[in-house]
């Protein structure tokens, strides 16, 4: 079998072979084929695409590549969360906590920041003495003792797909259906969950734009989960502003705590509520979706939710009080005043991200430091009514001068028009091995 046959085949639109998929993924991560060969078939699927057999098959070959995670030891059905990524997204800290306190195993393993959206581990981190890095057998002991345990991504799991990314940031490459839903679910499959549940942003601050490209991408990432025999669904949620109030680390975390004793903003609260509910039903733990949402309301009225949260957080060796908990101290808290009145027509949730990031918040290499302490609390939606002079939010910053820069730039990413905009949904649909739907 030979490299140069398999480039061609894709180049002609032709399917490739189990085997050849096989061929190239292992070949290639042993450094047998030159990156300039793989860029070329790289490429060759960006234009002519993979059929839903090669996707699959991409994406266990990646998925094999490295360590596949055994959980078995673990008691009960784990389901498995991921987003597709967004800005103000701290779901994982709320849900993890919530579906814990219901007796669902929430095992995860989840990443950093990196670009305009935030990082479970990074926020996790922002949190005094909290360990992110757990041995396997420290990690299963937590899990089957409070039902949660979070760490960060082992870098055995797909190695295959982080090499792969790398080449494909490179060489425009990034924007492939195919190669984004193998990329995702390589890791999720390696990461020995029983079920997945997916949340598939789309809007202005996602990476799909478009609803009928995060369907697409949600279906193709459902059948690759029900193929290797994980029940799998996908959430269509917006991206079109940010999620909640807080974008950032530790103002995360301080929203996240909110939401988990039933103070959080609308728009959080219930898309935690939903995922939750979901991931109850994933596991067998409620038969319908109406006595899923009830479980989940009352894990957060009747505070088992925000223990579990506490217990979680003290089980990894962080430092937390609840009652009193509060952000990182910035040495800055600078007001965003509005320069005008109106209503809030749109925002652009990317600019919004890539903001923040400037800040500290984020960065452009995974080497690179995070400052916890700094980010931004926009308090105002889309739709809301504003007058000139009014606070739209504020910017945390250890440094004036950015907090400025920052401040400018927040305000260009929102347009304010005297015509009341029609309001979004915040969640769209859902796929399931039936197909899309909408849902209220």
């Amino acid at each position: 079998m030979r490299m140069y046959d398999i480039i061609l085949n894709k180049r002609e639109g032709k399917k490739l072979t189990t085997k050849e998929i096989e061929y190239f993924v292992d070949n290639y991560i042993k450094g047998a084929i030159p990156d300039y060969q793989a860029a070329s078939l790289l490429m060759a699927i960006f234009l002519n695409g993979l059929s839903k057999k090669e996707t699959i098959d991409l994406t266990y070959s990646m998925a094999k590549s490295g360590e596949i995670i055994d959980l078995s030891c673990i008691q009960g059905v784990k389901v498995d969360k991921h987003s597709t990524g967004g800005v103000g997204d701290k779901t994982t800290l709320i849900v993890g906590p919530i579906v814990a306190s219901c007796g669902i195993p929430f095992a995860k393993m989840s990443g950093r920041s990196l670009g305009h959206t935030g990082g479970t581990i990074d926020k996790l981190e922002s949190i005094d003495g909290f360990k992110v890095n757990l041995s396997k057998e420290d990690f299963i002991k937590n899990v089957n003792k409070n039902k949660i345990s979070i760490i960060s991504q082992s870098q055995d799991i797909a190695p295959a797909d982080k090499k792969l990314y790398a080449l494909r940031d490179v060489t425009a490459t990034v924007d492939s259906l195919p190669l984004i839903a193998s990329s995702i679910m390589s890791k999720k499959l390696a990461s020995g969950s029983d079920a997945i549940l997916l949340d598939v942003k789309v809007g202005n601050g996602a990476f799909m734009k478009k609803l009928d490209e995060a369907i697409e991408l949600a279906e193709i990432m459902v059948e690759i989960g029900q193929a290797n025999g994980k029940p799998t669904i996908a959430l269509i949620t917006d991206m079109n502003q940010p999620l909640g109030k807080a974008i950032g680390n530790s103002v995360e975390v301080a929203e996240a705590i909110d939401t988990l004793v039933g103070e959080g903003p609308d728009d959080l609260n219930r898309l935690c509520t939903i995922i939750s509910a979901y991931m109850l039903l994933l596991s067998g733990v409620s038969k319908s979706l109406t006595e899923a949402k009830i479980m989940v309301k009352n894990a957060v009225k009747q505070g088992s939710a925000i223990k579990k949260f506490e217990q979680f957080v003290c089980s990894q060796g962080g430092h937390i009080d609840i009652d009193n908990f509060r952000a990182q101290s910035a040495d800055h808290i600078v007001p965003i005043i509005s320069n005008k009145s109106g209503y809030i027509h749109t925002i652009d949730t990317y600019g919004i991200g890539m903001s923040v990031k400037s800040l500290g918040a984020g960065r452009d290499k995974k080497e690179d430091p995070i400052n916890y302490s700094v980010g931004l609390v926009l308090n105002k939606k889309v739709g809301d009514c504003i007058k000139q002079g009014d606070i739209l939010g504020n910017v945390y910053s250890n440094d004036k001068a950015k907090a400025e820069n920052a401040i400018n730039s927040i305000i260009n990413c929102i347009r304010i028009d005297n015509i009341k905009p029609v309001p979004t949904k915040l969640i769209y649909g859902l796929v399931d091995e039936h197909g899309y739907k909408v849902i209220e």
